[in-house]
């Protein structure tokens, strides 16, 4: 086999760390995934290649790091997390989470937490809010290393941390402020040191087990409990080990985990009580949020459940590109099947953990209620495995290994090549067009998935819009162009590690330029422009700092707005989804107003500055008529005001990220 490459730093890549001498070949009775397992712990005490290091590391700043300060928080989910912890930072209340002053208690608290320190660090900037995302990215690529190279090989642990950084689901559910990768690098770890306090004995793996599983319950709550424990004891008693339950220090673990996780909840418990219906945070947390979000019964119904085929089918996308080789995965887990459940040495236990954790909870949310995120945690132990069969794969001369292989790389070269013919004909039909820095004027608005879809704004692209687009779109097509086709030359000369590189290097190009396109989407999807239009505003003494900021219709509209101005807001119809049940507390802030209570302060006391979202301007337009007055718009949704400002502005001038400024005084 010939898998030499130029450069010292390239052929260190392809080198394993240890002499070939201490690999010893699959026996036919073996049900190892990899090509050889080195000796007991050799690869684990030596030190990891510097070349591997420095190539996730560079991955990751090119796609991760190099992201953390743009776009601006988008508006829901994003900016609606990062009020919660910024609130934190402001009230000192670490225990119950609270946005614009209403409790909010849906989510525990760690991802908050991590993210309010990151904000008393370095203010209230998109950075601060991004870097915990960001770092447990890298965790998790890290550790998705670790445990390859200790169970596999070398070269698997290089293509699972390459894998992880740069794989579609991973870099896209990374873009906002949700605790999924998070929970993923403890769910993760638990398993790791779960097997390895198994297979040791050693105390530091059992208690680390049982840290990490406190840490993932405070993260995203009893899931946690549910997944690890459900295939803690699946694992236990298809290996036999359940035999050795002492190992995992059961009775100290769990005093350990019970001092980690418990306090939180005691005191969320304590001081949430005499809400909705005299509930309080237990029912609204341990009742609403885990048994009734199951069964499809949660308060309020601000949820949906995507079709089965969906469902299935999107991890192909998720997965993208390695997903390509889920048939090689699949014609060796069938030839292997019946050693499956009969593993006897580490790397067929790790196996078969990781098919069981996946397996459990891709079952688990087709049945639940579910996003499209929500299975974020199967995908590292999904790509360990796809890793570890593409690595023996390579080292075999099988011809149906071999056909599934090349048939991977002749779908990505007709994928690429399809999709660098339709970037460049969109490029082509749109090079006489000027620029447009707010997409959001261009789109065709078609509503597919009724935008719960996270790629649903993908489908309502038109010719105009990738005049917005000419650069990410030239460098997506020139990668798609060049990266498949290279790829699979370089597989048909077997010189798998540079094939492989070269699909990440295309999957990274990739990845590059669609945050590059998220960032132009980001007017229409963010309304932090708003809220610098507003300061902006005071700033040069067109408003005074007394005027009153509301939003029409839910917080979510415009949660980047309260946010960036750092400051309460009134909402005008908002009672509703994630601000219902904290709206019921006595003590709740007086924020919502019902539409006929704006339109009775409408033009009285203090100067209104309305925000509306495109989905509610027929609505106020019908409401308020011409007694508003438009000082901004941008993506459909508008800024208004009640009187004319204090010091008029040029009229109808236009801003730096293409809103419109009007003022009609």
């Amino acid at each position: 086999m010939s898998d030499s490459l130029t450069g010292p730093a390239l052929a260190a890549i392809l080198q394993p760390e240890y002499p070939s001498s201490e690999r010893k070949t699959d026996s036919p009775g073996a049900a190892s995934l990899q090509p050889g397992t080195p000796k007991k712990h050799s690869q684990e005490n030596a030190r990891w290649p510097l070349p591997h290091l420095c190539l996730l590391l560079g991955l990751w700043i090119a796609i991760f790091a190099a992201s953390l300060w743009t776009p601006p928080l988008l508006d829901d989910a994003d900016a609606t997390h990062a009020q919660a912890a910024q609130a934190m930072v402001h009230t000192g209340d670490w225990v119950t989470l609270h946005v614009d002053g209403i409790r909010y208690l849906e989510k525990p608290p760690l991802p908050y937490w991590l993210v309010a320190i990151s904000l008393r660090l370095f203010g209230a900037e998109t950075f601060a809010v991004h870097l915990p995302t960001a770092l447990a990215v890298l965790g998790l690529a890290l550790l998705g290393y670790a445990w390859s190279r200790r169970v596999f090989d070398s070269r698997t642990a290089l293509y699972t941390g390459i894998f992880t950084l740069t794989s579609a689901g991973i870099f896209l559910f990374t873009r906002i402020f949700i605790p999924e990768v998070l929970l993923s690098l403890f769910l993760c770890l638990g398993l790791y040191s779960l097997q390895r306090a198994l297979d040791s004995g050693l105390r530091r793996h059992a208690y680390t087990f049982w840290v990490a599983l406190a840490l993932a319950v405070l993260t995203k709550g009893l899931i946690a409990i549910v997944f690890v424990g459900g295939v803690a004891m699946i694992y236990l008693t298809l290996t036999g080990q359940w035999r050795q339950w002492r190992q995992l220090r059961p009775f100290s673990g769990l005093l350990l985990f019970l001092l980690i996780a418990s306090p939180w909840h005691v005191l969320a418990s304590l001081r949430n009580t005499g809400g909705s219906n005299g509930h309080g945070f237990f029912w609204f947390y341990f009742i609403n949020e885990h048994v009734l979000r199951f069964l499809g019964r949660r308060i309020p119904r601000d949820y949906n459940k995507l079709p089965g085929y969906l469902y299935w089918s999107l991890h192909l996308v998720w997965l993208f590109p390695w997903s390509l080789f889920a048939p090689v995965a699949l014609i060796t887990a069938w030839r292997r099947r019946s050693r499956l459940l009969t593993a006897t040495t580490e790397t067929q236990r790790t196996t078969l953990l990781l098919v069981l954790y996946s397996g459990l909870i891709l079952l688990f949310f087709s049945l639940s209620t579910n996003q499209e995120y929500y299975t974020f945690p199967v995908y590292l132990p999904l790509l360990m495995l796809l890793a570890a069969t593409l690595v023996r794969a390579e080292q075999q001369t099988d011809r149906t290994l071999g056909r599934a292989i090349t048939s991977a790389h002749a779908a990505f070269a007709v994928i690429g090549l399809a999709v660098a013919i339709a970037l460049g004909f969109g490029l082509w039909t749109s090079r006489h067009m000027a620029f447009v820095p707010d997409i959001g004027d261009l789109l065709a608005h078609r509503g597919v998935g009724d935008y719960t879809l996270s790629m649903s704004h993908f489908f309502d692209l038109t010719g105009a819009s990738f005049a917005a687009l000419r650069l990410p779109a030239a460098l997506a097509a020139l990668a798609f162009a060049i990266g498949p086709v290279s790829a699979w030359m370089l597989r048909v000369r077997r010189k798998h590690v540079a094939a492989t590189l070269a699909m990440a290097l295309t999957s990274a190009v990739f990845l590059i330029a669609a945050h590059i396109a998220l960032v132009r989407f980001s007017p229409m999807l963010s309304s932090q422009n708003f809220a610098a239009r507003i300061q902006s505003l005071e700033r040069n003494g067109n408003l005074s700092s007394t005027n009153e900021v509301l939003l029409y219709g839910d917080q979510a509209y415009g949660s980047s707005i309260p946010f960036y101005l750092d400051r309460q807001v009134l909402l005008v119809d908002g009672r509703s989804t994630s601000m219902l049940f904290g709206s019921s507390f006595p003590d709740a802030p007086p924020i919502f107003l019902t539409h006929e209570q704006l339109l009775a302060q409408w033009g009285t006391g203090p100067r209104k500055l309305l925000f509306v979202p495109e989905e509610k301007r027929d609505e106020v337009d019908r409401l308020l008529g011409k007694r508003q007055i438009v000082l901004d718009e941008t993506s459909g949704k508008a800024l208004v005001t009640d009187r004319p400002l204090d010091r008029p502005q040029p009229v109808d001038s236009e801003t730096p990220d293409g809103s419109k400024t009007i003022d009609s005084h």
